[in-house]
């Protein structure tokens, strides 16, 4: 009878309490948020699993990768900084040539809690030469745009790197109803 009462307690506690992942969990979640990549996968329909940073190499030969923003498009930063494992985010809105909203997850703490989803964020393009290597992120904790430029690999596309044949369509969820893209020109501008 022992046995049994063990079981079912131990049952009753793991229905009655929330499992908290930590950093790393395969499943994707952190804490009780999202990690980038599995978020990005889903939004952006583009199939490749692995830590952010290795998203640019396992699309080569896959995907159609560049250099220039697209709806939908996956932008992979390198790893640099605190940032080990990179960061991946999916384009939502072009607003210029050197202005993008992005929607990721797991980049601003909100409410003191990592792990959630901000649709159409404020990236601009820093590079010397306008080639999107260089980014800057807008960032909730400071209510604009970072102080940190960040090495990016360039876009991954939802099209066959082969044939071009459209093989990853982005969730309609992917941009928000109205997002503020005054305020990101506005910001781009700080």
């Amino acid at each position: 009878m022992r046995p049994f009462w063990l079981s079912a307690c131990i049952a009753m506690m793991a229905l009655a309490s929330p499992a908290a992942a930590q950093d790393g969990v395969s499943d994707g979640r952190i804490g009780n948020g999202l990690e980038c990549v599995p978020f990005a996968r889903q939004v952006s329909g583009i199939q490749i699993f692995g830590n952010a940073w290795t998203w640019w190499g396992q699309a080569s030969g896959r995907y159609a990768e560049g250099a220039a923003p697209r709806i939908g498009a996956v932008l992979v930063f390198r790893p640099s900084g605190v940032m080990k494992l990179g960061h991946v985010a999916v384009v939502s809105r072009i607003v210029s040539n050197r202005i993008l909203m992005v929607t990721h997850a797991n980049w601003s703490r909100i409410g003191g809690v990592r792990g959630q989803i901000e649709r159409d964020v404020t990236l601009i393009d820093v590079s010397a030469v306008n080639d999107w290597s260089q980014v800057r992120v807008w960032w909730r904790d400071s209510q604009g745009l970072g102080t940190t430029s960040y090495p990016v690999y360039g876009f991954i596309y939802g099209n066959s790197a082969g044939s071009g044949a459209q093989i990853a369509r982005p969730s309609k969820d992917l941009s928000g109803p109205s997002p503020d893209i005054v305020g990101a020109v506005i910001d781009s501008l700080g």
